[in-house]
């Protein structure tokens, strides 16, 4: 007796969803029946299940600064963090370095981190780094024998893939669900949602596999109930959990992509005034001197209506698609300029290139680190000065009164909007009189 190819897929199916009272059989007429054992249990070599200690406050806080009941407290205990044990699922994604692929949410501020795993060793693990966006955590263990799961690609999904999740919400290494891709990713998609696959299995913490046992997803939580009690699971994508692993395996955190301009939303005034048709797109405003930006030849008053395929509708849409990508990415831009497109390749750069240490600009501002205002991803335009991004208490500029957030809009008389501006204002003098807007005010700070 042959079956069909889907014959096979159905039976595979209906054996892993549903449970009868009567087992089916294991073989028809000398035919072994369809299953996904084999596949699982080559999957399920890589699962972790994964236990570690989150400080957490206690729940009363918010009493605490309630002026009313403050007084009924005991505030040395009250004060106190509590741990509270964590317990997730992760894969083994590199078993030569020891990496290993979990959610964010569930190991962020963790200490103690302990992997089991599926042979049942106990290994001390430790947190490499998180990516809050994608709920996606890399952890890294010292031990031999590990087996990685075989990568699959999640831009090959197609809607109505089958698709096999394992893992649960209870940390359980063996709950196994199955079903289908309902929504893929969208690579430059600007709803955050659509980042992610869409199915009717990712639930809670585990993986997402296809029939052939590739990863083609990491489940996070997050869970839609529709009204007809439909749920559907989210997963991100492997290809980008595994870039975003390469990133904090590298530098320690993912580093996104920064293009050092400034940008507003179109109104219906400046449509008119700029010969664009309808009041969309982001205004470009301003080009910092020497960046990628400026390089690919963006100019103020562009306006950017269409990056690699995504129409672009404001400058929020913009700030969210380029957060998605990485520096180094190249990013196709369609701007409109005096009428006319034009299509631009621009290189994401890193935003710490447009940032620099005191020491880089003058002595007495050693300690403190300064950035252009300009360079603030998509701000606003009616900002220009010097920002001190950061201060170490008791060092030289902190001594010398220098504080965070505050914005330098002068030198030594002389107007400063970018870093060159500022370092050659203040280069080889012994006196810096700085010009600072801090809060709601301004002071004259004198270095000497």
């Amino acid at each position: 007796m042959k079956f069909s190819l889907q014959t096979i897929i159905l039976l595979s199916f209906l054996s892993a969803s549903y449970c009868t009272n009567a087992a089916l059989p294991v073989a028809v007429d000398g035919q072994a029946l369809p299953t996904l054992a084999p596949m699982l249990e080559r999957v399920q070599q890589s699962i972790v299940s994964i236990t570690s200690d989150i400080q957490q406050q206690p729940n009363n806080t918010r009493f605490h600064d309630d002026p009313f009941f403050k007084r009924f407290f005991d505030q040395r205990k009250s004060s106190r963090k509590r741990n509270r044990l964590s317990t997730s699922i992760g894969v083994i994604v590199d078993a030569n370095n020891g990496y290993i692929l979990t959610n964010e949410h569930s190991i962020a501020g963790a200490t103690n981190i302990v992997v089991t795993l599926v042979d049942g060793r106990e290994i001390s693990a430790k947190l490499v780094g998180v990516d809050k966006v994608s709920d996606v955590a890399v952890i890294q263990v010292e031990e031999t024998g590990l087996t990685e799961i075989e990568v699959g690609n999640s831009d090959a999904l197609r809607v109505g893939d089958f698709v096999v999740s394992v893992g649960d919400p209870l940390a359980s290494q063996s709950t196994i669900t199955s079903g289908l891709v309902s929504a893929l990713s969208k690579k430059n998609a600007l709803r955050k949602h659509q980042h992610f696959i869409q199915s009717d299995v990712g639930f809670g913490p585990g993986v997402l596999v296809n029939l052939r046992g590739e990863m083609i997803g990491l489940n996070i939580s997050r869970v839609v109930q529709t009204k007809g009690r439909t749920r559907t699971g989210f997963s991100t994508p492997v290809n980008l959990a595994m870039k975003i692993k390469q990133q904090i395996a590298e530098f320690g955190d993912p580093q996104r992509g920064f293009l050092a301009i400034q940008i507003q939303d179109m109104t219906t005034e400046l449509a008119n005034i700029l010969d664009v048709e309808q009041p969309i797109g982001a205004i470009v405003t301003n080009v910092s001197d020497g960046s990628s930006a400026e390089k690919s030849g963006l100019k103020v008053g562009d306006v950017v209506m269409m990056v690699e395929g995504q129409a672009i509708f404001g400058s929020n849409d913009l700030r969210s698609l380029i957060g998605y990508h990485f520096v180094g990415e190249e990013l196709q831009m369609e701007v409109l300029r005096n009428g006319s497109q034009t299509t631009l390749l621009t290189l994401l750069e890193s935003p710490t290139k447009h940032s620099r240490v005191g020491t880089m600009i003058h002595q007495k501002l050693d300690g403190a680190t300064f950035k252009e205002v300009g360079t603030n991803q998509g701000g606003s335009s009616n900002s220009i000065g010097i920002l001190a991004t950061n201060v170490k208490k008791n060092s030289e500029a902190w001594n010398n009164g220098v504080r965070v957030n505050d914005r330098i809009v002068s030198a030594n008389r002389k107007n400063v909007s970018s870093l060159d501006e500022f370092r050659s204002a203040i280069n080889n003098k012994e006196v810096l009189m700085l010009n600072i807007l801090r809060g709601d005010g301004a002071l004259f700070l004198l270095l000497q």
